[in-house]
């Protein structure tokens, strides 16, 4: 009896899933035929080569050269996703990104569970009313009175380097992205809800913990179990929450240790609302503009209880990792090209003390163009996939041919297809940016962008990359993150010279923890070791 209990559970799970592929086929069918390459197997489609690729943008270049911009890829049970790679198409698919085009349940499930029910799941009116209450706190006004809290993170850290410079002789070996960590956490911390994690100070965190968790569980290939996993979740997303997987324990500790954080500021932040003075207004800091908007009269602005515990997990998610990434990255571009970090301090040099605010903006252009170069070349998400809500038709920027010949300049998509923008290559196709588009090259940007191509200028976003998003979800604290990070950059160089200890030879791999990280190959978790002396 257990036994045919057992088979007819796994062969109604395996026609479920079937099903679920099949009609995606069906729904598929609709769609504008295009171009692509061929699938491995009928069972996986490409799935095997996206786990196994190194650098996947090299590998859509290619495809992008032999079938167009705009093409299709075999995915799990012959189902179909269209690959726009098209300038002029991924514009047309971010602007409808909260209504035509949104998450799979399974996709949106996993970020609920992650952060649960705020801004990077919700759409529609459900993302226009919640974005515009969180909106006031990223104002230009507010990061001008938060950029001293990203000086005060620096000078905490450079109180610590100082310190192991010195029990060095002068040059110390020292795991800058541990280091950026910390700064981050900190930062995001005093900066977003008046709490100091005090990581810098040597005090413990549990939430830096269970980030740096993902990473050591992360540290293995993926394997067939990844893949069969991938096939199985899209229909029963309850897969996620299965016991024994280890990376769902980090998720869950990590759910905890910052709904623990959330609740306790929450606490502290209404007691202080409401011993104010009536007379008090203005937000001062992110966490003041939600407890602002939690309950308030107007439906357009006002945020659940629930909806509040999940912006200040995405906020604290946001200001650690991303922000901790690319401080790494560039620290990691300017160790490799000596010449680019000297030009830079030299830069910096010329103002006296901290850079003001509209210094950061607008009067520090080789900084700029360092930040702009590093967010181009390291994008923490590769890409956005999301399934068409209902048909659409996409305008491309030229005509292409159709898996049939037919020549159009636009392509007809039906709902229930999946389509997706790479954004790791709109970022770095030798197509868009020429053939310089794989190097780091911040003079690219200066002289008023001279060095853009007139194809990269078609891309829409911040600074004609995509590493923001565009559209109505494009990231609401890029302000936020670019201040933060010339910031700190601009004092790191400085303050310190940075070298590898092998020089340009020093070989780099990705390691996967919440969004991929750059580590030193050999090294454990996501080590970063530079050669660190101070600079008088």
């Amino acid at each position: 009896m257990m036994a045919w209990t057992a088979n007819n559970l796994v062969f109604g799970v395996g026609l479920a899933t079937l099903l679920y592929y099949v009609q995606r086929t069906i729904f598929r069918r609709q769609t504008t035929k295009l171009p692509g390459p061929p699938a491995q197997s009928w069972l996986f489609g490409l799935s095997q080569l996206f786990f196994e690729a190194d650098d996947i943008a090299v590998l859509q270049e290619e495809w992008v050269r032999k079938y167009g911009p705009v093409l299709d890829l075999p995915g799990f049970f012959g189902a179909r996703r269209v690959l726009l790679c098209d300038p002029k198409a991924a514009a047309h698919f971010y602007a409808r990104e909260t209504t035509t085009y949104r998450m799979e349940a399974f996709s949106k499930r996993f970020v609920e569970l992650l952060f649960g029910k705020g801004l990077l799941s919700a759409d529609g009116h459900n993302h226009k009313r919640q974005r515009k209450a969180l909106t006031p706190g990223f104002s230009n006004q507010a990061i001008r009175a938060l950029t001293g809290i990203f000086y005060d993170s620096f000078y905490k850290l450079k109180t610590n380097w100082d310190t192991i410079i010195e029990g060095a002789a002068g040059e110390a070996l020292i795991d800058v992205q541990g280091w950026m960590n910390k700064v981050a956490l900190d930062t995001i911390g005093v900066a977003g809800f008046s709490h100091d994690f005090g990581t810098l100070q040597g005090q413990h965190s549990v939430v830096a913990e269970t980030f740096d968790s993902f990473t050591r569980v992360q540290n293995k290939p993926p394997s067939y179990r990844s893949l069969i996993m991938s096939l199985f979740v899209p229909v029963l997303p309850f897969l996620l929450k299965l016991p024994g997987n280890p990376r769902l324990r980090s998720v869950k500790k990590l759910h905890k240790a910052t709904g623990e954080v959330a609740d306790d500021l929450l606490k502290r932040m209404r007691d202080e609302k409401a011993a104010k003075s009536s007379k008090e207004k203005g937000p001062r800091s992110l966490i003041e503009t939600l407890i602002l908007a939690e309950g308030a009269n107007s439906s357009q602005i006002s945020l659940t209880q629930e909806e509040v515990s999940a912006q200040m997990k995405t906020l604290i998610l946001a200001g650690y990792e991303t922000t901790s990434v690319i401080l790494t990255w560039a620290l990691i571009s300017l160790a490799m090209n000596k010449d680019i970090q000297d030009a830079l301090r030299a830069e910096i040099s010329e103002i006296n003390g901290d850079p003001t605010y509209e210094q950061l903006l607008t009067g520090l252009p080789l900084l700029d163009a360092v930040m702009k170069e590093t967010l181009r070349l390291n994008p923490p998400v590769g890409g956005t996939q999301r399934l068409a809500f209902e048909d659409d038709i996409i305008p491309l920027s030229q005509p292409i041919k159709t898996a049939d010949g037919q020549m159009t300049d636009s392509i007809f998509v039906a709902a229930g297809t999946l389509v997706q923008v790479p954004i790791r290559y709109m970022n770095r196709s030798t197509i868009l940016w020429g053939e310089d588009a794989r190097e780091f090259k911040p003079s690219r940007w200066l002289s008023a962008e001279a060095g853009i191509p007139d194809k990269a200028k078609e891309v829409h976003g911040f600074a004609h990359i995509l590493t923001f998003s565009d559209g109505p979800r494009i990231c609401l604290g890029r302000q936020f993150a670019t201040v933060e990070f010339k910031a700190v950059f601009s004092r790191l160089i400085r303050n310190y010279e940075f070298s590898l200890p092998d020089g340009k030879d020093t070989k780099l791999e990705k390691v996967l923890g919440i969004l991929p990280r750059p580590r030193v190959a050999g090294q454990e978790g996501s080590r970063v070791p530079m050669l660190i002396k101070r600079v008088e």
